[in-house]
């Protein structure tokens, strides 16, 4: 199986930045796509940004030019960069991957989630 574990959330001010930062372990053949999602107050869970294996990112046209993600070397961990925070950006964030844990059964999961809070 494989597990998630963010760190990196917490409390900043409108206009600051935190990085969140996300690591994967446990056996996996392959992974595919690593990226995050987030769930604010009241709101449904909402795709912020993917990055595939591949290359390929996407984001949400709101953190567009804000947030930048990035995986690691060893692409089994991913990072968000999150600048110019503002208010509306307070949530869970949720780490997300899937793959394969062999060459036939696909994986997908979740982390527990880290809280981000801007607030001044």
């Amino acid at each position: 199986q494989v597990q998630l574990v963010e760190s990196g959330g917490g409390l900043v001010q409108p206009g600051g930045s935190l990085r969140l930062s996300c690591a994967a372990s446990g056996r996996a053949f392959s992974i595919g796509a690593m990226g995050w999602y987030r769930q604010g107050p009241g709101k449904q869970r909402e795709l912020v940004a993917v990055m595939h294996r591949t290359g390929p990112t996407n984001y949400d046209d709101s953190v567009k030019g804000r947030f930048t993600i990035s995986r690691g070397n060893a692409e089994s961990t991913v990072y968000l960069q999150m600048n110019s925070l503002k208010a509306e950006d307070t949530a869970i964030y949720f780490c997300y991957a899937n793959g394969m844990l062999d060459e036939r059964r696909p994986f997908t999961e979740w982390g527990q989630g880290t809280q981000v809070t801007v607030s001044s």
